[in-house]
């Protein structure tokens, strides 16, 4: 039986890079994009089983490259997100939002384009969503629009191009880089505060939605689903 290859896209940070670290685990060979030189470089002195590929998501000629370099894909996870997008209504940079939506919702799109010759007919498809996209926080309208988008794809997708399984993977909050704006205190203090309020009463980390993307990436019978890993923030007020 011939090795099933998988290809991350936003695969050198955070929730991709532990599904990437899951596939490799599970004797997949797995492929990971990402823009930064340094992110790479690091990557292949902690993760040699793993191929790095530098290009944007959202560039049509890079991924392409990339597809074509690595030939048939059986696993393609597009884990690409932007940190640009949260803020209340009333003031909204719209330029921002239309960045938040060019570095996601329209990365996923290209990506998904553009792998699409390449995907084996018993493959699949698996984005990253949020919960955001159904969760009824104060400030998160844009990236709740931006997240919406991505996982408005999956069940069309999933009818339109059977056999090959589409589906989403919709992380709550994460402990991931993409808080890593926020100072250490500030962080640490709206960690434990959300904590207290998710039924969960817990942080994810990015293995712990990593373990659910691989499950809907690998698993034959999950198809136009989005898997809400979100410990129960969309059940509570986060807000």
């Amino acid at each position: 039986m011939s090795m099933n290859t998988a290809l991350v896209v936003g695969g050198t940070s955070g929730i991709g890079l532990a599904t990437a670290r899951r596939l490799h685990a599970l004797g997949t060979a797995v492929h990971v994009v990402g823009r930064g030189k340094q992110r790479l470089d690091e990557i292949a002195e902690t993760d040699p089983g793993l191929i790095g590929h530098r290009a944007d998501g959202g560039d049509r000629a890079e991924i392409g490259a990339v597809v074509e370099a690595i030939g048939r894909i059986d696993w393609l996870i597009v884990a690409l997100s932007g940190s640009e997008g949260p803020g209340p209504i009333a003031d909204l940079d719209l330029g921002m939002l239309r960045r938040a939506f060019d570095a996601k919702f329209w990365a996923h799109l290209t990506t998904i384009q553009v792998a699409l010759p390449q995907l084996s007919g018993t493959g699949s498809i698996t984005l990253l969503g949020a919960i955001s996209a159904r969760a009824a926080m104060p400030g998160t309208a844009g990236i709740a629009a931006i997240n919406g988008a991505v996982e408005a794809l999956v069940k069309p997708l999933a009818v339109e191009l059977a056999p090959i399984r589409v589906n989403a993977v919709s992380p709550g909050v994460v402990d991931t880089p993409w808080w890593s704006g926020f100072p250490e205190d500030a962080r640490r203090e709206t960690f434990a505060q959300f904590a207290r309020a998710l039924p969960s009463r817990r942080i994810a980390t990015a293995d712990d939605i990593a373990e659910a993307t691989v499950l809907a990436a690998t698993n034959l019978n999950i198809t136009g689903t989005v898997l809400e890993i979100d410990g129960g923030a969309r059940l509570v007020s986060l807000g």
